[in-house]
């Protein structure tokens, strides 16, 4: 029972490995790129314009993945964010919704194109064992995690990129106060997380997301 346990253990993680590093990885250059663009070389100047994943990796949510991918059906996980300098943007409150915005769309896009990968691999399918069939899981895994990663995100709870599309909105006022709950932000995601409570907004959202895409990609 220990091997079999262990042997899905594996297997589970190396299906999820690749999606969530790319989605990870991406989601954090697409803010990088987005705030270059908007004329803020912070991202650039440190290096983090980059798919090589070392100077994204953060412990913290590289342990996260690795729990939720082991203990629950609702992957998550994390890299270093990105830092953005908004006194470089014309309009740092526009520039900044931008910039947030840029992390998830980018993971839904990565949702798609891993979509294509699934019905490109079904369409190649052999034998049970063979490599299509890896190839299936992993763009299955990729769909998933990248709507979780794109949903997770948007939630606005700071420092989440939703919080900050949020503050975009608010007076300026009131957009201080909500952000400065920032620093209990990592302990009310991990209390949503254990409650359930993070899982039934977003899995919904993420279904939704995923019969789009399907219906989008020919996928039945």
């Amino acid at each position: 029972m220990f091997d079999l346990d262990l042997a899905n253990a594996v297997r589970k993680l190396s299906v999820a490995f690749v999606p969530m590093l790319l989605g990870m990885v991406c989601h954090e250059v697409a803010h990088g790129w987005v705030a270059y663009k908007n004329g803020d070389p912070t991202a650039r100047n440190l290096g983090r314009l980059t798919l090589n994943p070392l100077p994204h990796i953060d412990p913290m949510g590289t342990l996260m993945f690795v729990l939720t991918a082991l203990a629950s059906p609702f992957i998550i996980g994390w890299a270093k964010p990105v830092p953005v300098n908004p006194r470089y943007f014309k309009d740092p409150r526009r520039g900044m919704m931008l910039v947030s915005v840029a992390g998830p769309a980018t993971n839904f896009l990565l949702a798609i194109l891993f979509a294509i990968g699934f019905r490109l691999a079904a369409s190649g399918m052999g034998s049970p064992g063979t490599t299509q069939e890896f190839l299936l899981a992993m763009c299955r895994a990729g769909v998933w995690i990248n709507l979780a990663l794109c949903w997770f995100n948007l939630m606005p709870v700071p420092p989440l990129d939703g919080s900050k599309i949020v503050a975009g909105i608010l007076p300026p006022h009131l957009a201080y106060k909500y952000l400065s709950i920032e620093r209990y932000g990592l302990i009310i995601v991990m209390i949503l997380l254990a409650s359930g409570l993070l899982g039934m907004v977003v899995w919904p959202l993420m279904e939704l997301s995923a019969d789009l895409i399907s219906a989008l990609i020919g996928i039945r």
